[in-house]
């Protein structure tokens, strides 16, 4: 059993761990989740389970009002300006593709260019390689240096006046590099572009302030968090989101429905159309309180521990390649490795055996 001085056990706050002796290393494609979060849904459907903001009755009142409150937690917690700058979605993936949409299309003109880093996750990527292709604009890529970062030459090549839109990752879920956003951003913003950051990979790792970044749009999935499935967050600054068309369209985001036209809702519920998770929203606010409990410096310290330990007995086997940075600041806890010779699906079902 390894042991490390500062690191306290936090294994106890999870029900999966009970009984089971499991060591869990896939939090970067979805975290467990800790009994508070389980707690908070499982009361949502024993105490408060009705359809938000469709009827005049106590238990639809309380249930949304619960949503209101989680949608003021994650405002604080991303420090944003308006609560109704947050937008509830299923993922971080339909978050992107709802600004491609929305944003993309009524934007972007012949000749635009779109910039995205060759880190960048599929959803992010196949939403504008469509776009780019229907408005016929041009999608470009950031591509790495020898150390696995966006070296400056790169950005300023491929940053110009004709870029528009930038995405960018803050952690790269593939190589666990946290790419140099804000610079990206303030970047942007010196040539008119807007920047789309998907934080799924941080969120749970690095404090966000929307504000200080200058944040256009920012998206997060609550899996990622500790908050159950079924829920992702898009940040958008006001006055980019009252611009924007509806994504999809029913349900909650109508305003009034005539025979030749219809009215929409004003923020959020414009982008929230139908019957939404509210009980994963819930969980998710519980998720962020959990976060808060601990607090992210303490969080930082745990798996700056860990991550050293763990890249410094891998570079002891000479069988394994690490595709990670030498820069130890602008590395998350995300190792990415081969071993050498063998299949990762093979190494994958041989240390699940053990």
């Amino acid at each position: 059993m390894i042991k490390l001085k500062k690191i306290k056990n936090y294994k106890k706050d999870f029900p999966i761990f009970k009984n089971n002796d499991l060591v869990y290393l896939d939090s970067a494609a979805t975290s467990q989740k800790p009994k508070c979060v389980i707690d908070a849904v499982n009361n949502f459907y024993c105490k408060n389970n009705a359809n938000i903001h469709r009827g005049a009755y106590n238990l639809s009142i309380t249930a949304s009002q619960k949503v209101d409150e989680a949608r003021h937690n994650v405002a604080r917690f991303v420090n944003a300006k308006y609560d109704d700058e947050i937008i509830f979605a299923k993922n971080a993936t339909e978050c992107l593709n709802l600004i491609a949409y929305s944003f993309g299309l009524d934007n972007l003109q012949k000749n635009d260019e779109v910039v995205l880093s060759i880190m960048e996750h599929h959803s992010m990527i196949v939403p504008w390689q469509k776009i780019t292709a229907q408005k016929n604009a041009n999608l470009k890529y950031l591509y790495l240096n020898k150390d696995y970062q966006i070296d400056d030459a790169e950005l300023d090549s491929k940053i110009t006046k004709k870029t528009k839109i930038i995405g960018i990752s803050t952690i790269s879920n593939v190589l666990g590099t946290i790419t140099n956003y804000q610079k990206i951003i303030t970047k942007a913003h010196s040539v008119g572009a807007v920047v789309i950051l998907d934080a799924s990979q941080s969120i749970a790792h690095l404090p966000l302030d929307v504000q200080n970044l200058d944040a256009d749009f920012v998206v997060f999935s609550g899996h990622k968090m500790y908050a159950p499935l079924g829920v992702g967050v898009l940040y958008g600054k006001k006055e980019l989101l009252q611009k924007m068309s509806p994504f999809v369209m029913g349900g909650d985001m109508i305003e009034y429905v005539y025979e030749d036209h219809t009215t929409f809702a004003p923020l959020p519920n414009k982008f929230e159309a139908g019957t939404i998770d509210a009980s994963s929203i819930v969980g998710l606010s519980s998720a962020i309180n959990y976060i808060n409990s601990i607090g992210y410096d303490n969080i930082l310290q745990t798996e700056k521990e860990l991550c050293e330990y763990a890249v410094k007995k891998l570079k002891e086997l000479h069988f394994v390649t690490l595709y990670i940075t030498s820069n130890q600041k602008n590395h998350s806890s995300v190792i990415s490795f081969n071993v050498n010779g063998v299949q990762p699906h093979d190494v994958a079902s041989i240390l699940d055996s053990k």
